[in-house]
């Protein structure tokens, strides 16, 4: 998730509760790039949070992905239990409708 990113940037941005992580996740997938005031619908399904906010945690999102990608982020070795591949196939998921957006 964007908001456990190392990034020197994270610093000046508000903190994220999980809760605002899963509802800002499901608020890209139904809000595409190509929505209009894409930014103020995610900002108003997260709650809390302006638009300025959830646009600033996309970029870093994106920045986090783009390391990971290009192999600058270990991937970690998680246990082989079905609660992990579930989760993992669930992220993978995320990661990939991101890529298309």
């Amino acid at each position: 998730m964007a908001s456990t990113s190392l990034s020197s940037t994270r610093s000046s941005s508000s903190s994220w509760t999980p809760t605002q992580n899963k509802q800002f996740e499901r608020a890209l997938a139904l809000y595409d790039r190509d929505t209009p005031d894409r930014w103020q619908n995610v900002a108003k399904a997260v709650g809390g949070k302006s638009p300025e906010e959830v646009k600033r945690h996309y970029e870093i999102l994106i920045q986090d992905l783009h390391h990971i990608e290009s192999g600058q982020v270990p991937i970690p070795n998680y246990k082989n239990t079905m609660s992990s591949i579930r989760g993992v196939a669930n992220e993978q998921r995320i990661l990939k409708t991101l890529r298309f957006q």
